[in-house]
């Protein structure tokens, strides 16, 4: 059992049938201080009820109710007698498996609409008999089950929300938890606090406090490392595990010749001097451009990198074993749960594997480490949040993501020293402005990326020909879909012109204007 899963307060179990916005149920939970957990759609009630939980959602879904392959929740699950709310698909199901009839409907809705809702209803408890809420789904509700009855209505549905009060089971056609329906996080407080009693005691400070009492209690007097790359996510890891066991921690800096300007010096500081964590920095730069020598393909540059990183924290951690004769049991990842549930194929879940970690089941068999993956239940807010309370300053808490292979992929084609030098000055540029212009926590991520593309330029009365820079700024909730951000024309231009004028190599700068999809965030 991971820390969270161990929490001990109130907890929300979530039924994911395939949609897009199941982790946004989660998230909306969360901020109301309750804590939620994600499990497949088949898990078993008898599961549930183990688990504690006050309340479960069915999430929404893509398949149709009467389809071949349509995803089905235990029957028993109806009869826990803990409240039950289903949400889109969700509520198909429930009125399906009740007794109920779902139909195609003439009409797709999708989109906003206004609900005519009974205040009579605990779920509306304390909102208007008419407001806005989003849809998106092609059936609709045509018969109730016995002993529910209609408590909300759209033009297109008499049953966009349903009841049976006796047995707590509530359904809803529209979605709660995206921001177009502005109501719905009070028709999720209403769920959570009148009709499932939870009280507001998932905060960090509860997870600090349960996590370290867990962590000690898995690693007793045995050792812990940790392969800290100075992003957010591995460095609150190192702050969460040294606040609970201390010195029992050695992290593990490898410096690959792919970092920012100063990272490693950063890194050092924080972690090292300020923190005074047990600390082993790696020079291995050389060694990675020599296996980067050549290559242009970014999936054999992710691999190459991968590969090497895993080499070279071996023979770290085995120098530390001979010099300190110290035994390290367990190996420390900060894994999220995004990471989690997007990363593990669940056998049967309708949810499409979106993309996989290199921290999420990647370890290779011949480390023989138990992994402590303090985080995995937590979403990057809520690293965000420990870290600030562990005392992690602002610039790492608050950092932009930066890719696991660093620069390399930013630099389209062979990766060799003189392009990570133009590619390092000018991101510094981009970063400084970005910070001076205070747009750079205002966005999701801010970099800049060496084309392979040489053009004709003039500078004073010689012509050169030169290489070119491209500003990547977007705007994104989670990553999973991004638009470019529209900077001011000045920020854009002071950008340009410094990066023109003080990186050598360089003689033209692009902005890109594509979002996510169809392209990637990253070039690479």
């Amino acid at each position: 059992m991971t820390q969270t899963e161990a929490f001990h307060g109130s907890k929300i179990v979530i039924l994911d049938f395939g949609s897009q916005y199941t982790q946004v149920i989660a998230r909306r939970i969360r901020e109301c201080q309750v804590y939620s957990q994600i499990l497949p759609f088949d898990t078993k009630a008898a599961e549930i009820a183990k688990a504690g939980a006050r309340g479960v959602i069915l999430s929404g879904g893509p398949a149709s109710v009467y389809g071949k392959r349509a995803p089905h929740s235990d029957p028993a699950l109806f009869e826990l007698g803990v409240p039950v709310l289903g949400i889109c698909y969700g509520v198909q199901l429930m009125a399906h498996q009740l007794g109920g009839k779902v139909e195609h409907s003439e009409r797709r809705e999708y989109g906003a609409s206004e609900l005519r809702a009974d205040a009579g209803c605990d779920l509306f408890r304390g909102l208007p008999d008419k407001f806005d809420v989003w849809n998106s789904h092609a059936d609709k509700l045509t018969k109730l089950p016995n002993g529910f009855r209609s408590v909300g209505k759209t033009d297109n549905s008499d049953f966009a929300a349903i009841e049976q009060p006796e047995k707590r089971l509530y359904g809803l056609q529209f979605h709660p938890e995206v921001a177009h329906t502005p109501r719905g996080k009070e028709i999720l407080q209403n769920f959570l606090y009148h009709i499932c009693g939870c009280k507001t005691d998932w905060t960090m400070g509860s997870f600090i406090d349960q996590t370290c009492e867990e962590i000690r209690r898995q690693a007793g007097e045995d050792h812990v490392v940790l392969g800290l790359s100075g992003g957010v996510d591995s460095s609150v890891a190192a702050a969460l595990l040294h606040k609970a066991i201390g010195d029992q921690l050695t992290c593990i800096f490898v410096n690959n010749g792919l970092l920012r300007a100063r990272e490693a010096d950063t890194v050092r500081k924080v972690f090292g001097e300020n923190f005074h964590m047990k600390l082993k920095y790696v020079e291995a730069s050389a060694r990675f451009l020599k296996r980067l020598k050549g290559v242009r393909d970014p999936e054999r540059k992710r691999k190459i990198i991968g590969a090497e990183f895993v080499k070279v924290f071996e023979k770290a951690a085995r120098e530390l074993r001979k010099k300190g004769k110290t035994r390290f049991r367990y190996l420390a990842q900060g894994t999220l749960y995004p990471d989690v549930i997007e990363s593990v194929s669940i056998s049967g879940n309708p949810s499409a594997l979106i993309k996989s970690h290199h921290n999420v089941g990647g370890l290779p068999k011949r480390m023989k480490f138990k992994l402590i993956e303090p985080l995995r239940q937590l979403f990057k807010d809520e690293v965000r949040q420990v870290g600030s309370q562990l005392g992690l300053p602002h610039e790492i808490v608050f950092r932009q993501p930066f890719p696991g292979p660093g620069l390399a992929v930013r630099i389209l084609g062979e990766v060799t020293p003189g392009r990570l030098r133009i590619l390092r000055d000018a991101d510094e540029i981009v970063l400084s402005e970005m910070k001076a212009s205070e747009w750079y926590y205002r966005v999701w991520q801010s970099f800049a990326v060496l084309l392979p593309v040489r053009s004709v330029g003039v500078m004073g009365d010689e012509r050169t020909y030169e290489n070119t820079i491209a500003l990547r700024v977007v705007e994104s909730q989670d990553g999973m879909t991004a638009d470019w951000v529209r900077l001011p024309y000045d920020v854009l231009a002071r950008i340009a012109s410094r990066v023109i004028n003080e990186v050598k190599g360089v003689n033209r700068v692009c902005y890109d204007v594509s979002s996510k999809p169809p392209s990637t965030i990253e070039w690479e």
